[in-house]
């Protein structure tokens, strides 16, 4: 049983801009040349399940579209981690007192101050994950870079993290498809 997940196309945000869950836009053509080239490589009717932002919905549209036998269905439960007042600011300009507590309890403390922590996160992605395993059958993920981090925390048993060291740091570029087999 395999596990595609696909991060979205490079969005049109600025450089350095934290935007977790603000729903950024990606340039159509951007969005276009990932759907065709990870069209081919799916499997015939596969499950297909997308974060509802639009980074990742468009893309999900844009592969159905190449890919009618493919229908895709949102799950808030995919959508990127919440980082809180730090969404639209640069990582820069992020209060340095606040970002280092929330290095300090990673787990437990809410990103941003009024985001999601860690825990809560994982949580959420957990949830989607195991349902993804109870269906024994293979599926397909337009997601976000943290939803893949956290899926490969979760392939390998572990619910939550306690330490920022412990979140995987592996880049994923935009477009990327990476494959978990359960």
């Amino acid at each position: 049983m395999k596990l595609r997940l696909v991060r979205h196309a490079q969005t049109s945000a600025a450089a350095g801009l934290c935007y977790g869950r603000t729903d950024v836009p990606v340039p159509p053509e951007a969005t276009r040349a990932v759907a065709e080239r990870i069209a081919p490589d799916l499997p015939a009717g596969i499950a297909m399940a997308c974060s509802p932002l639009q980074r990742c919905a468009g893309l999900a549209q844009a592969l159905s579209a190449l890919r009618p036998d493919l229908h895709p269905h949102a799950d808030p439960r995919l959508a990127e981690m919440d980082f809180g007042i730090w969404e639209k600011s640069p990582w820069s300009a992020i209060d340095r007192a606040g970002f280092d507590a929330w290095m300090r309890d990673f787990a437990d403390l809410r990103a941003g101050g009024s985001g999601e922590s860690t825990r809560q996160f994982m949580q959420r992605v957990g949830e989607a994950f195991d349902a993804w395993r109870a269906t024994g059958r293979d599926a397909v993920w337009v997601t976000h870079a943290g939803v893949i981090r956290a899926a490969w925390l979760l392939h390998e048993g572990v619910r939550c993290v306690a330490r920022a060291d412990q979140w995987p740091s592996q880049p994923i570029a935009f477009g990327e498809c990476v494959t978990i087999e359960a």
